[in-house]
């Protein structure tokens, strides 16, 4: 079975919430390496386990970075690491697959599911053979512990629960 990793200077791991209620905060994560065991162009029977450093989290603000690094979101001193290992890959039709596994934020464990397509594989520059894909899941920040919030004056709170996950990858082959 060939393995590819992830190209972390051609990847991007990013998230968005609700702010307020009406507008978005949108984020990303700097820091994570990832591998796929199998085919990159048919997915059945693959293993994909990803690691995300959840201490570089940027979302464009100093002081709002540090807070979801806190005891109150993330708390990075204690859990630095969210991870995601498929259980199950479902081909959809095409190129579409649900990568359905395990997800662990601070220390607690749900499974989910990314609706993912294969983009394709091309050649870089130097002959090799890069693979790329999309995918993107949603889940309740509450259910992982992340509960922190604040009440609004005119009714509401300053972030919602949903938090979109966004992945763009670039696979190589390993070496």
């Amino acid at each position: 079975m060939t393995t590819w990793t992830v190209d972390a200077s051609h990847t991007n791991v990013s998230f968005s919430v609700k702010h307020m209620m009406v507008s978005k905060v949108r984020g990303r994560f700097e820091g994570f390496e990832g591998t796929l065991e199998g085919n990159p162009e048919d997915l059945t029977g693959a293993k994909i386990d990803f690691k995300i450093d959840a201490t570089t989290i940027q979302t464009n603000s100093t002081d709002r970075d540090n807070h979801l690094r806190s005891a109150d979101f993330f708390d990075t001193e204690t859990f630095p690491a969210i991870t995601f290992t498929t259980t199950d890959i479902v081909k959809k039709g095409g190129s579409k697959y649900d990568l359905i596994g395990d997800i662990t934020i601070k220390d607690v464990t749900k499974k989910i599911t990314f609706a993912a397509e294969f983009e394709g594989i091309g050649k870089n520059p130097w002959g090799v053979d890069v693979a790329a894909f999309e995918a993107e899941s949603k889940i309740s920040r509450k259910e992982f512990g992340l509960t922190w919030n604040q009440t609004l004056e005119a009714g509401g709170v300053l972030v919602g629960d949903d938090i979109k996950i966004t992945l763009e990858l670039q696979l190589n082959p390993a070496q």
